[in-house]
């Protein structure tokens, strides 16, 4: 060998042993896990462990001799890095190859989509899901269309409605999925804990306040030690002031308000609003209110999801976990699922959508993988909210990479084709946001006049994008203005 590659091979021991490592460290849990599952697990530590590292240099040198650089790996890092090493000179005996191959991981992936999301038209297109709005309970035809237009899994928000809308919902798409032939899962999403605004000083009964910035507001359980001139807000869930932090942020209505706080008094918070993003500058009540800084230590099942329940075990083939933290949170649905369901599957999808989440995600991946089947959702709403909108594009890309790695499918979540949807054209940039959603097993629209458009316009703009890319690995099919100049 040349002392460069020699260098190359080194580095690369040093890597695979480090993975050994950080695998055996985890034998206990591994050893709790079933085949499929464990080899998941394993690849997911190995995948970490390389991306506990700065490899760029070393990528480099791969790259230029012509090597896998590991970039486009996840599904299968180690065994990757042991085919470079191959190429290098190494051997290994049969059994020392690591079972996630390319081939292995790209099936368990697409099987347990499948086992997820039903099946789908067209192997080369994301599954559809499609969020209800309360108007479909009542409009067959709309379902119908939409089933034949590619929808595969339909969605309730548990959040808006209430059991006799959704029965009604659920019994229209059963009754156009035996006239249609085509299939349909069923997915219903917890509401879980949303905080809201509820004004009790100013602007209480018109139910709206007008705002400025720099202006100093409160947050207050009740009017006790205040006027009727101070704008106070009630977070409407008891004891979570007592965990808010001077300098902490407090955002208003997906964002579009800003504040920081300033004042910690046994009687309230003082919040300073720092920006406002909209031309009306209000706040108003029921308008959703997120702490990106504090750590709350609020149960993402509410009893609103509890009594919701049971409903759903009768009817779901998916139930989404709203602002899931930690793994005890998936414990916690788990067993109520399981002492519940009566024998009925029910499969979870953990929709990612706090910073503490995203912290997380590995030690949700690794409880959820005790399960058989599972999703993760990346709900950008909140999370663009609570992680900063300038880091969305960063980590939505780490939640996909790190998910594939486990063999977990995605859901590529909120305001996908938005301004088409809700306007009736589509704005350049969620053009663009569109193609990148062709990464994830399944892609999200939301409720809107244009619901059957979007699907046209997706499923064009998805297909078209699947021909240069499988996921993050970019892949040559014959480019027309190539074409056209070569002749």
């Amino acid at each position: 060998m040349k002392p460069n590659l020699t260098s190359i091979n080194k580095a690369l021991i040093i890597i695979e042993k480090e993975m050994m490592a950080q695998v055996e460290k985890r034998q206990s849990y591994l050893s709790t896990l079933s085949e499929s599952e464990r080899k998941s697990a394993i690849n997911l530590i190995q995948y970490l462990t390389l991306r506990s590292k700065d490899i760029r240099s070393l990528q480099n040198e791969l790259h230029e001799k012509g090597l896998s650089s590991l970039a486009s790996s996840e599904s299968h890092i180690r065994h990757q890095l042991q085919e470079i090493r191959q190429r290098l000179g190494a051997t290994y005996k049969p059994d020392e190859l690591d079972p996630c191959s390319y081939a292995y991981s790209s099936n368990i992936l697409a099987e347990r989509s499948t086992s997820l999301f039903g099946t789908k038209d067209s192997n080369d297109l994301p599954h559809l899901m499609v969020t209800f709005d309360s108007g479909f309970a009542h409009n067959y035809a709309m379902i119908k269309s939409l089933l034949l237009n590619g929808m595969n899994i339909a969605r309730i928000n548990c959040a808006h409605d209430d059991e006799t809308v959704w029965s009604q919902m659920v019994q229209k798409i059963k009754k156009a999925c035996d006239k249609t032939g085509k299939s349909c899962k069923i997915y219903f999403d917890l509401a879980g804990p949303k905080i809201r605004t509820k004004l009790i000083g100013k602007g209480k009964h018109r139910k709206k306040v007008k705002v400025e910035e720099g202006q100093l507001i409160w947050l207050a359980y009740d009017m006790q030690y205040f006027n009727h001139h101070d704008i106070v807000i009630n977070p409407t869930e008891e004891g979570l002031l007592d965990k808010i932090k001077k300098g902490d942020r407090v955002y208003f209505d997906d964002g579009i308000i800003k504040s920081i706080a300033e004042i910690i008094l046994p009687e309230g918070v003082g919040i300073r609003i720092s920006r406002i993003a909209s031309e009306k500058k209000l706040i108003k009540s029921e308008k959703g209110i997120n702490f990106p800084d504090t750590e709350l230590g609020i149960s993402p099942l509410t009893e609103h999801d509890l009594a919701c329940l049971p409903f759903i075990l009768e009817n779901a083939d998916l139930v989404g976990m709203s602002f899931v933290r930690n793994p005890t949170d998936i414990s916690q649905l788990s067993t109520y699922l399981n002492d519940s369901a009566k024998g009925k599957n029910v499969n979870i999808v953990l929709k990612i959508e706090t910073p503490e989440a995203v912290k997380n995600l590995p030690d949700l991946l690794l409880e959820g993988l005790k399960h058989k089947v599972f999703g993760i959702m990346i709900a950008r709403g909140d999370l663009a909210v609570e992680i900063g909108f300038e880091r969305m594009g960063e980590i939505q890309e780490e939640i996909l990479w790190i998910c594939e790695s486990a063999h977990v499918p995605v859901i590529w979540a909120t305001q996908v084709l938005e301004n088409l949807n809700k306007a009736g054209i589509a704005t350049r940039s969620e053009i663009t946001d569109a193609g990148h959603a062709a990464a994830a097993e399944c892609v999200m629209i939301n409720k809107g006049e244009h619901t059957i458009e979007v699907i046209e316009s997706l499923k064009d703009i998805l297909q078209r994008t699947a021909e240069h890319r499988n996921k993050k690995r970019f892949i040559f099919r014959p480019l027309n203005i190539a074409k056209g100049f070569i002749g």
